[in-house]
Parts: structure tokens; C-alpha cells; sequence
């Protein structure tokens, strides 16, 4: 009995393939959009720990200097004799490629290909002919080289010995930081007492470019689970609607004598096996879309963060597992309603096509319960949600509690509209609405998350473009950037630019910790260009006056916040304090930054020479100074930036940081899109019975169709004016919780009417679009069908 029951059951999708379709399509676009995401994120990790093995990070710790500037090779050869079990290691970069030079006698196993292997030679790599290993992609950026194919090796990295990179890199006698080796000799000379400049780095555990990123993959993440939310209500519409019109079968098969539980399993082995094969489709597609959208993100990691993500997409099993996982959890979710609601029909349970509609009402007051409580966690949220997980709950909370009220609302607005209408067809088409509003409440709620969604991101990176846009043009206020690549060269700039420029401005920095958290120290020198262009959020009196007299610092928003520090605290610069006399607004920067005096800067870290520098000038001057500096020194032009050409950089950035967030916008758009086609095909077919009493009371089947056509357009107008606010309350949601648990900087919020009036007006289109098919149908439905509706008592 078995086989014929599952015939019986499979039977029903052989007579409805647009519903097959429909389910299949649906979940394997929830799918595909879920696996894309997690591809996307799983490549850039692997990359993150390909890096982090490189270095042995997490598993080693390491010596480095306290100021973050390299410590000469002496300190090194000194703690060898004292019995340290170190190794050295010089980095930096040669035409974008990161160089890591290793001592391959001295660094522990398994960090690096130390160990002779096929196509290694051992003395070319130790001596000054020098091999280095990279993968294929890397290799080709190292022309004239002698690299080895390490397919292993990390994005966008060589591997040296330590003599080849110190030469590579001009850092002869310099080494950047100490391998520590496990197993130490018990008894050796402390650091104090040998080399009292160095400092011990524990083992994170992790890179630190994994936990710099963490934030961004998880925006990622809540994205593509939203566009697996999206996808799932069309599964969810699909299964709800197919098991409502199957109601006469299982009634039949009761009877017979099928017991509940057979029944039960073979609907959920009959759905699991659709889930299985779009699932395989979903994660091919999210194959495509990952591939599609990853260099994108790979450039905004290495502009953002300096991450190097591999540009090439691997099957790696994390995440097309994961995409299978979610396809059969997501089937199971959206069946698991349906499937209890067979369980608890009644055996001979009347077969009635509309039983979906006619048990609305009672599913009405559950559903506007759960809203109100959803809605109620997320306005206490509001007031009390801080760091990331906070910030998502509150949107979960805020657009799931949304999508429920969303018929809600719609029902009493139809019923306004109803009661207000005069002529006998209105209120029979505002009646008949309310009858379908169940039917398409699903694709309604998938059209609202996906309309709230792009409102709410189009807003906050409008925001975040506006308010990005007015900080370089405040921050970026030298005319000329200059960089130089040895002393010889910043002698030159300077005794040539002297004469030629109002000032010149040095730009030094040092990488160092700041109150538990990783800063950049910056030595300013006095000049109105601060005093004149940066804003604070923060700020004493004076705070650019009490900074370049080396008795305050003023810091960034992003160290403010981490840290916990405010105007007036202390923080503690190489032993000496600094009151904090002002907090600035520092966006796209990822980390904490300390600005303090340029002499004061060069007695706590007297090793820092500049190489970078602003010159403030004429503009009209510059080309002409740029020729001139490139005749008289050996500075090329190549070497210069001006103003607009580090803005145009900066905004280039910018703009791919969000492709991949608009593209997900899209994406869900049209998922949604689809998700209203799919249920207005279905319900073409059950929407005769309604339709035949009007046509047969002298409507037209055109008159019919224009009304279907009209019902879905004015369904998606009100959906819109109600995703408007939602998508206004995500952005500041993303705004003033995620962004700042995220990346440590709140932004204002700025409106955009016609950004939303653009994509209320794509809603409209894409709802017409896609009920014209529908709609088309239905007017041509041949009278004979319309007829038959009273050839039987229903």
C-alpha cells in the first residue's frame, strides 16, 4: 500500500508542474543565495588561516618591539646566545605581493615549506639566489623571480629565506618579529635584562585578520539569511497551497485505511526528496553567484582590513554542506505547519478548496499575538540592545514581527476600503480581495522583507556615502601627497619643497595597543589644517592647542568606543599619560588611532622616520610642482598623489565595499518578485469558482483580468507604504547598533524620497509584471470552464 500511496501523492505534482516548479525553484533560489553568501565567507577564512599558518599565529607566540618598528638583528642573535629558542621573520610588501621571509634552521615545522620537497632546492633557497614559494596566482605577479608553484601557500603571499627577503625589501639587519618556540630552556635571561624593548605576544588562537573581519562576514551572513527567509516563504506558499488541494486525496486514502503516520512520513519523504534535489541546484547556483560576487569582496578585505583573500572559488565541503543542511531544514520549517495541520484533521474532513482562506481567521489571532510580541521585544531592544548579537536580534525581532502584521494590516485596510466603496463591483473586488489576501499574504510578506531590506540599506550606505564623501574632503585637506622610499629621498622633498609650499606635513605612525585594543599612533605636526578640518564629537575647549603642547592626545571615535574611553580619561603612550582632549570622527577605518605632537612623538619612538607626507600648496601649482620635483630629484611622479586622486581612490573603494550588499538587494527583490508570480499562478486555477458568478452577471474576461491585474498592483502599493517606515527603522537599526558593534562608528541618517520612490516604483513593476501572466490567463479562460462551475453544487 505503500508504493500506491506515494503514487497517489507524486500523482499530484504530475497534474500540477507549475507548482513543482514553483517549490523547486523557490528553494533552490533560498538556497542558492544562503550558499553563496557562505562560500563567499568560507574562501575568505580559508585565507585568513592559510595566512595565519604561514606565521605559525595561534599557535606560537611571538617578540616584537613595543613601538611596532622592527628590532635590528643584533636583539636577535643576542637572545640565541642567552638560550631563546626564537626565530626570526622579516614581511613587507614587493609590488602588492606580501613577502615573508622565515629561517628556515630555526622555525619550528609546519608554518612554512621549510623541508625539502619536489622542486625545492634546498641551497638556492638559503643562498642569495633565493627561491620563493607562492601559489600559481601569486607567481605570476613576481616576474624575473625564481618562485616555486606552492599551491597551498597563501593568497597573494611569498615565502623566503630570510636573507632573500631583507634584501628584497631593503631591510638588511632588520628583523620584524621572533617566532617563540614551545619548549623553552628553563632558566634563561629575561627580556628585561636582554632585550627590554621587546615585548611577548601571546598566541591569539586566530589571526588577527580573521577577528578584524568577523564583523563584516557576519553582516554577510544576516544577509543571506535574510534572502533564505525570503525564499522560504515561497516554499512555505507552495507546500501550504498543495497540501490544501489535497485535502479530497488524503480524505480518500483515510478512509481506505492509510494510517495517520505512514501518511505523515511519506509526505515528509516525498518533500524531503524535492529538498535534496533543490538543494543540489541551490548550492550550483550559489557556485555562480559566489564566484560572480567574490572579487569584489576580496578587494574590499584588502582595502578595508589589508586581508588578502584568494580571487579564485574552491568546493570547499563548510559551505556546500551547509547549503544542503539549510535546504532540508528550511523544507522542514515550512512544511512542519502544514504536515500538524494534517495530523489534526478530522478523517473525513470535507475536501474544501478554500479551506486556507476560511481558517484565516482563526490563524489571524494567533499570528497578530506572535507580532505584537515580536514587535514589543524589538522596541525593548531598541533601548537596550548593544554589540552584534544584540543589533541582529533586534532586526530579526523587528522585520519577522513586521512580516506577521503584515495581512494583518492588510485585511483591515481592505475592510476600510470595502466599507467605503458605493457601486455593487467595488465592493465585490475589495470582498474578493480579502478572500485571496491568505493565499498571497506569503508572497506579500517576501515582497515587504525584501522592499524593507533595500530601503533600509540603499539609506544606511547613502548615509554612509554622503557622510564618507564630507570626511575626505574635510581629512584629505593638503593639496599633494607625497611618498618617499628612503632618507635620501625625504631630504630631497624636504629642501626642494621648503620654499615651494605653505608647510609640509609629515604623516608618522606607529602600530601599537592602546587599552587592549590595536591602534595607530600618529605624530601631527602644529599647523591650522587641523585646527581648521577636523571635526570632533568630543572635544574640550581647545583640544588641538593642549595636543600640540604634548599634554593631551584626541583619538578616534573607533578607540572611544572599544575602549570605553571619553574626554578627560587617560590612556598610557610607551609609560607616558595623556589626557584625552578630543574624539573624532574617523569613518572606514577599522582600528583605533592616537593622534599626539609631533616632537612628543619623536622622543616616545625615536626610530620612526616619515615617508609619507602633505604638502599644502596653491592648487594651481601642483602640476607644475610635480614636474619640477621629478626634473631636479629622483622622486618619479609615480610617487605623488594629489587631493582628488586619493579621494577617487577612496570613493572607488567605497563603492565595491557595497556591491555586494546591492547585489544581494537585487537578488532578494526578485526572489520576492517571483514569489508573487508563483502564487498568482497557483491560484489562478481555484480562482475560478469566484470569478465564473461575476462573469456570468455580464463582467467581461477582460474586465476580469484587469481587475486580477489591479488587485496585485494596489496589494504591492500598500505593502510598500508599509515597508517604507520598517525599511526607515532597519537603517537606523544598522546604523545606530550594528554599524557601531560592528565597526566602532555611528552615523547620522539622512532621507532619500527619491531613492524610495525608485523602489517603490520597482515593487509596482515588478508586482505587475508578475501578475500580467496570471492575469492574462484568467481573461482568457474559455467560457466552457466558467461554465462548469454550476454544472455541480459546490
Amino acid at each position: 500500500m505503500t508504493a500506491v500511496t506515494l503514487q497517489a501523492l507524486l500523482s499530484h505534482w504530475w497534474r500540477n508542474p507549475l507548482q513543482l516548479f514553483t517549490l523547486l525553484a523557490g528553494l533552490a533560489l533560498a538556497t542558492a543565495l544562503w550558499s553563496g553568501v557562505q562560500a563567499v565567507n568560507a574562501e575568505a577564512r580559508a585565507s585568513y588561516d592559510a595566512a595565519a599558518a604561514t606565521l605559525g599565529e595561534g599557535q606560537y607566540d611571538r617578540l616584537v618591539r613595543r613601538d611596532g618598528q622592527p628590532m635590528a638583528q643584533d636583539t636577535y642573535i643576542a637572545l640565541r646566545r642567552a638560550g631563546w629558542l626564537v626565530s626570526p621573520v622579516v614581511q613587507g610588501r614587493l609590488d602588492g605581493v606580501r613577502i615573508i621571509g622565515i629561517e628556515p634552521l630555526t622555525a619550528p615545522g609546519g608554518i612554512a615549506p621549510v623541508a625539502p620537497q619536489e622542486g625545492t632546492d634546498i641551497t638556492a633557497f638559503l643562498t642569495g639566489a633565493g627561491q620563493l614559494f607562492a601559489n600559481a596566482e601569486t607567481a605570476a605577479e613576481l616576474t624575473g623571480l625564481n618562485v616555486i608553484i606552492a599551491p597551498d601557500a597563501a593568497p597573494n603571499t611569498a615565502i623566503t629565506d630570510i636573507g632573500v627577503a631583507q634584501r628584497l625589501l631593503g631591510k638588511a639587519d632588520e628583523i620584524d618579529s621572533l617566532i617563540v618556540l614551545r619548549g623553552q630552556p628553563v632558566g634563561h635571561a629575561t627580556l628585561e635584562v636582554i632585550a627590554p624593548d621587546l615585548t611577548l605576544q601571546p598566541a591569539q588562537g586566530g589571526s588577527d585578520i580573521a577577528r578584524l573581519t568577523d564583523s563584516f562576514h557576519l553582516n554577510l551572513t544576516a544577509f543571506g539569511l535574510l534572502s533564505f527567509a525570503v525564499g522560504i516563504f515561497i516554499v512555505n506558499g507552495a507546500i501550504g497551497l498543495a497540501f490544501e488541494q489535497r485535502r479530497p486525496v488524503v480524505r480518500t486514502l483515510r478512509a481506505l485505511g492509510l494510517p495517520l503516520r505512514r501518511l505523515i512520513l511519506l509526505l515528509g519523504a516525498e518533500l524531503m526528496l524535492f529538498a535534496l534535489i533543490a538543494g543540489v541546484i541551490g548550492v550550483a547556483l550559489g557556485y555562480v553567484i559566489a564566484a560572480l560576487l567574490l572579487p569584489d569582496v576580496a578587494a574590499t578585505l584588502r582595502g578595508l582590513y589589508g586581508a588578502d583573500v584568494s580571487g579564485t572559488l574552491q568546493l570547499r565541503p563548510s559551505w556546500w554542506l551547509s547549503g544542503m543542511a539549510i535546504a532540508l531544514g528550511g523544507t522542514a520549517i515550512a512544511a512542519g505547519g502544514a504536515l500538524y495541520q494534517m495530523a489534526q484533521m478530522p478523517l473525513l474532513a470535507a475536501a474544501q478548496l478554500r479551506a486556507l482562506a476560511m481558517a484565516a481567521g482563526r490563524r489571524a489571532v494567533l499570528q497578530g499575538i506572535a507580532a505584537a510580541v515580536l514587535l514589543g521585544f524589538s522596541a525593548i531592544m531598541v533601548v537596550t540592545a548593544s554589540g552584534l548579537i544584540g543589533g541582529f536580534l533586534l532586526l530579526g525581532a523587528l522585520l519577522i514581527g513586521a512580516a506577521l502584521a503584515l495581512p494583518i494590516i492588510l485585511d483591515h485596510l481592505l475592510a476600510m476600503a470595502s466599507q467605503m466603496a458605493r457601486s455593487v463591483t467595488a465592493q465585490w473586488f475589495w470582498a474578493d480581495t480579502r478572500q485571496q489576501l491568505p493565499g498571497l499574504s506569503l508572497a506579500l510578506m517576501a515582497l515587504l522583507l525584501a522592499m524593507a531590506a533595500n530601503v533600509g540599506v540603499s539609506t544606511m550606505v547613502s548615509s554612509f556615502r554622503l557622510t564618507f564623501t564630507d570626511f575626505l574632503d574635510q581629512r584629505l585637506a593638503s593639496e599633494l601627497y607625497v611618498r618617499t622610499q628612503s632618507d635620501a629621498q625625504t631630504a630631497a622633498l624636504v629642501a626642494f619643497a621648503a620654499p615651494r609650499t605653505e608647510i609640509i606635513l609629515p604623516i608618522q605612525s606607529v602600530d601599537t595597543e592602546v587599552a587592549g585594543q590595536p591602534t595607530e599612533v600618529y605624530g601631527a605636526r602644529d599647523h591650522t589644517t587641523y585646527r581648521d578640518n577636523w571635526v570632533f564629537l568630543q572635544q574640550t575647549n581647545d583640544p588641538w592647542e593642549s595636543t600640540f603642547d604634548g599634554q593631551t592626545t584626541v583619538i578616534n571615535e573607533q578607540l572611544s568606543r572599544r575602549a570605553g574611553l571619553m574626554v578627560g580619561d587617560e590612556i598610557v603612550l610607551q609609560g607616558t599619560p595623556f589626557v584625552i582632549a578630543g574624539v573624532y570622527g574617523d569613518y572606514g577605518n577599522p582600528i583605533g588611532q592616537a593622534v599626539i605632537a609631533e616632537q612628543v612623538f619623536g622622543t616616545l619612538y625615536p626610530g620612526i622616520t616619515p615617508q609619507n607626507f602633505g604638502l599644502r600648496m596653491d592648487p594651481e601649482t601642483v602640476p607644475d610642482f610635480v614636474e619640477a620635483l621629478e626634473a631636479e630629484t629622483d622622486i618619479p611622479a609615480t610617487q605623488t598623489v594629489n587631493q582628488a586622486g586619493i579621494k577617487a581612490i577612496s570613493l572607488a573603494i567605497f563603492e565595491r565595499t557595497f556591491t555586494v550588499t546591492t547585489a544581494l538587494n537585487v537578488l532578494t527583490l526578485a526572489v520576492a518578485g517571483f514569489a508573487i508570480l508563483m502564487s498568482l499562478l497557483t491560484l489562478a486555477s481555484m480562482r475560478v469558482p469566484q470569478l465564473a458568478p461575476a462573469w456570468a452577471m455580464g463582467m467581461t474576461r477582460l474586465q476580469l483580468g484587469r481587475l486580477e491585474l489591479l488587485r496585485a498592483v494596489m496589494l504591492a502599493l500598500l505593502t510598500a507604504v508599509v515597508a517604507l517606515p520598517l525599511g526607515l527603522a532597519l537603517a537606523w537599526a544598522l546604523l545606530a547598533v550594528v554599524n557601531v558593534a560592528a565597526f566602532g562608528w555611528k552615523l547620522p541618517i539622512y532621507l532619500f524620497p527619491l531613492d524610495y520612490a525608485r523602489m517603490g516604483g520597482f515593487a509596482l513593476l515588478a508586482a505587475a509584471l508578475a501578475a500580467l501572466w496570471p492575469a492574462r490567463r484568467l481573461a482568457r479562460t474559455p467560457p466552457a470552464e466558467l461554465l462548469k462551475v454550476f454544472s455541480n453544487e459546490r
